[in-house]
């Protein structure tokens, strides 16, 4: 009998209409503080980034990957009765419960299993491979993994000191976006392989924390603290993670660098994505570049870097890509595709 296996059908992303460029972002910054002497080209200088998407303000993470997903439905002629798992992977949600793939799943009209996989930046990897390994198994033939990410809702503009915005400084180099990708099965191999390693000792390094931090009934709960990193131990963690996992995965594989059309590489800052780039050894004009015009894009990183390349001619039906995530926890992942 022939082995079930998995191949990625399709990808789409949405990326919200308005922006917001870090000149204009700075403005707002100086109008809310007029008592402060903020710095001027921080934020660009640090992370590289000019612009980033703003979801409109009725919109929730659920909305923006229902968005990805009824676009990508679309190209492939599907329903969403033809769903039969819904897989929501993404760091920013619409409640703490229920989980937000059933928001989704109910949004697209799709009776189907429907749970969440969260794991930072990461999720969208994970969730490949934990709809892979169901596929695999013949549990599930048709998954859709959707990603709704909308991390600007959480950009602190009040500030109480200069020292407070260089404390949040990464909070503001986050775009919102939606992105899905469909896994299916297949008799061909399209998901060729997935290998993870983690230093979970380096949690701390960069976080977003949700605190009760007043005894009023009336106040909304949870109070979410913008993102705040600690670029030393963000560092110590990413040395202490075990990165040969990843031209290890490719060896096995009888690949090198070289022999993908497109690497798509998590992105929280420019300069730290080439320094990891040179470390790994990953070229970079395999690199595909969303950060500067798109921000950080969380967990839709990845999937936006894939559209935008197939979009662009780089990547054609039957081209290697290779997909490297770096998440907060801290942990590194890679899965390589036949598109």
């Amino acid at each position: 009998m022939t082995p079930v296996r998995s191949r990625l059908a399709g990808v789409a992303a949405h990326l919200p209409q308005a922006t917001m460029s870090t000149a204009e972002l700075e403005d707002r910054l100086a109008e809310r503080n007029p008592a402060l002497e903020l710095p001027r080209g921080v934020i660009h200088s640090g992370s590289g980034v000019r612009r980033r998407h703003i979801a409109a303000p009725h919109e929730k993470p659920s909305d923006l990957a229902v968005h990805a997903a009824r676009q990508l439905l679309a190209e492939q002629g599907l329903r969403a009765d033809d769903l039969d798992l819904l897989l929501f992977a993404s760091v920013t949600m619409d409640l703490i419960e229920p989980a937000t793939a059933p928001i989704v799943a109910a949004k697209l009209g799709a009776g189907c299993l429907a749970f969440d996989v969260r794991n930072a930046c990461n999720s969208v990897l994970n969730a490949i491979q934990v709809a892979d390994a169901l596929i695999a198994a013949g549990r599930h033939r048709r998954v859709l993994i959707c990603s709704g990410e909308m991390a600007t809702a959480f950009m602190p503009w009040t500030l109480r000191d200069t020292k407070e915005f260089f404390t949040f400084a990464a909070a503001y180099t986050v775009g919102d976006a939606g992105a899905a990708l469909l896994l299916e099965a297949a008799t061909e191999p399209g998901v060729l392989g997935h290998r993870f390693t983690a230093h979970s000792a380096g949690w701390e390094a960069a976080t977003v924390r949700a605190l009760n931090l007043t005894t009023d009934p009336a106040a909304d709960w949870p109070v979410i603290e913008p993102l705040t990193v600690n670029a030393v131990q963000l560092a110590r963690s990413l040395e202490r993670t075990d990165l040969t996992v990843l031209p290890k995965a490719i060896a096995e594989l009888g690949l090198a660098w070289d022999d993908f059309a497109a690497v798509c590489v998590h992105q929280a800052s420019l300069p730290a994505l080439w320094k990891f780039c040179e470390h790994v050894g990953i070229p970079q004009d395999k690199v595909v570049v969303t950060i500067a015009q798109h921000g950080n894009l969380i967990a839709a990183t990845l999937p936006v870097q894939l559209v935008q390349a197939v979009a662009a001619g780089r990547v054609r039906r039957g081209d290697l890509v290779a997909l490297v995530g770096l998440a907060s926890g801290f942990s590194v992942g890679i899965v390589v595709v036949k598109w």
